[in-house]
This record gives structure tokens, C-alpha cells and sequence, in this order.
């Protein structure tokens, strides 16, 4: 059964919409001033981050729920002829995938922001603002925090991809 590109599309941009949404939503609850769950902690974030991922993932079934650039370019790169079923790796797919991955970014990224408005208002650090969109190091190493990034990275697509090659197709 092949899917269509328009299909690829949407479900990559509403998968990785719900994953940013979701993701920042929850860093934002714990991290902006006066809202309900101001210093709730690292577990909280690790949680909810969890949940973000599985809601993207279920939303983006239908293109195989890349959601993550990694994630395509890892099959790009592992030569696994397909994106998802009926979805052949082309260079206009390739884009598709790109480019759906950064609108649903964005998008769910301004969606986290306009739902917490009031409480980025309200919040004089600049430092939480800042980390409910992006990360940082502990401690600043340019070396080593990019050694850890490629494992990280590594680690997230060698497992999507031996998922992709289970009896059930995960």
C-alpha cells in the first residue's frame, strides 16, 4: 500500500507538532513562574517528555513517525530503501519528511508558547524561558558535549531502526 507525500506531510507535521507541544509544555509547567507546576524536577520533565514522544509517535503512525530529522536521516544514511511502507526514499521524499519535521517543530513550539503567554510574561530569568525551547550543558565542553550528542543521537536512531525490523513492524 503506498502512501502519498501529501500524507507523509500532515502526519509528520502533526507528529512532531504534538511532540514539541507537549515536550515544551511540560518543561514550561516546571520551569515559568506561577504556574501549577513550578519546580516539579527533572523526573517530571523525563515523564512528560516520555509521553510527548508516545503521542507523536501514535499521531505520525501514518508516515511512520519519523518526527525527528535524526530519525530520517539515520534511514537516509542506513540505506533502507523505504521511509515507511509504501514510502520509497527519493529526494523529494527526503524533503517532504525535512520539511514537515521543522513546521510541526515550530508550530508546536509556538503553540507551547502561546498556551504559557501569561507565565513567560510573568518570569524575569531569561534562563527558563530559554530552556523550556532548547538545552544546555552542566558543564560547557565543546568536545565532549558534542561526543555526547552523537551518542545520544546514535542511541535514538540505531533503536528506531532495529524497532522498524521487528516481527510487528514498531
Amino acid at each position: 500500500m503506498e502512501t502519498s507525500l501529501g500524507t507523509v506531510f500532515w502526519s509528520e507535521v502533526a507528529g512532531t507538532g504534538f511532540l514539541t507541544l507537549l515536550g515544551c509544555g511540560v518543561v514550561a509547567n516546571v520551569a515559568l513562574a506561577r504556574t501549577k507546576g513550578l519546580g516539579g524536577g527533572f523526573l517530571m520533565v523525563n515523564f512528560g517528555w516520555g509521553l510527548a514522544v508516545f503521542a507523536g509517535v501514535y499521531v505520525a503512525f501514518r508516515s511512520g513517525a519519523h518526527i525527528n530529522p535524526a530519525v530520517t536521516l539515520g534511514l537516509l544514511a542506513n540505506d533502507a530503501g523505504v521511509y515507511a511502507p509504501g514510502v520509497d526514499i527519493t529526494f523529494a521524499s527526503t524533503l517532504v519528511y525535512l520539511g514537515s519535521e521543522l513546521l510541526g517543530a515550530f508550530l508546536g513550539a509556538v503553540v507551547a508558547w502561546l498556551a504559557y503567554r501569561q507565565h513567560f510574561d510573568d518570569t524575569d530569568d531569561p534562563a527558563p524561558k530559554l530552556g523550556v525551547f532548547s538545552t544546555g550543558p552542566a558543564i560547557r565542553s565543546y568536545a565532549w558535549n558534542t561526543i555526547t550528542e552523537i551518542i545520544g543521537t546514535f542511541v535514538l536512531v540505531f533503536v528506531v531502526i532495529l524497532f522498524g525490523r521487528t516481527p510487528t513492524g514498531l
